[in-house]
């Protein structure tokens, strides 16, 4: 396409209605709260094997609930985190989807 010189006017204008897709998610957090019985081993793995958390991630994740007294491990909507909370709840571990 060739360029407009300045304060030249096209020979015809084409208006473009352009819609606005928008899809209202409620995003929620899967926390996971601290207490004084699991041992951070038992933490880590858990969120290694339910939420598929890398070691790292889960070790993070981990201390953060120790020393916080909670953490978010999880985003997504509420249907997406209720096997994730399910998972977690059965290992022993306080979590809520919040």
């Amino acid at each position: 396409m060739g360029q407009v010189e300045k304060g030249v006017k096209p020979l015809y204008e084409k208006e473009v209605s352009v819609g606005l897709l928008e899809e209202a998610i409620d995003v929620r957090d899967l926390v996971v709260f601290n207490d004084d019985v699991n041992t951070f081993e038992h933490v880590i793995n858990t969120l290694i094997k339910v939420c598929k958390h890398s070691p790292e991630q889960a070790e993070q994740c981990t201390l953060l609930i120790h020393f916080r007294g909670k953490c978010t491990v999880k985003t997504g909507s509420y249907e997406e985190l209720r096997p994730f909370k399910q998972g977690i709840c059965e290992a022993g571990i306080d979590a809520k989807i919040v």
